[in-house]
């Protein structure tokens, strides 16, 4: 079976949602609401950005290792073919 979900949400409980948004906000008032919410978002999203940003910096300008994930996906890719030469033949299922 098929369904979209969005947050543990289906279809069916959106719709009711956006329903009731729309008799408690008006449709008038919808648009404006999207806006306050967008503007939040990029003010999160720039915020998070110059932290990146800083933390990079300062990483660099102490000499730490950016590349923890790099390495990290190393190991597990070696423990994966570890395990796939171990196990030899035998398939998983998904």
């Amino acid at each position: 079976m098929l369904s979209t979900h969005f947050l543990f949400i289906g279809t069916p409980e959106v719709f009711v949602i956006m329903l009731i948004v729309v008799m408690v906000f008006g449709a008038d008032k919808i648009p404006e609401i999207a806006r306050g919410l967008g503007k939040g978002i990029r003010q999160v999203k720039d915020a998070t950005n110059d932290i990146k940003k800083e933390i990079n910096e300062s990483a660099k300008l102490n000499d730490l290792d950016l590349d923890v994930t790099k390495d990290i996906t190393k190991e597990v890719n070696g423990v994966k073919d570890k395990l796939d030469d171990f196990t030899g033949p035998i398939k998983r299922n998904r």
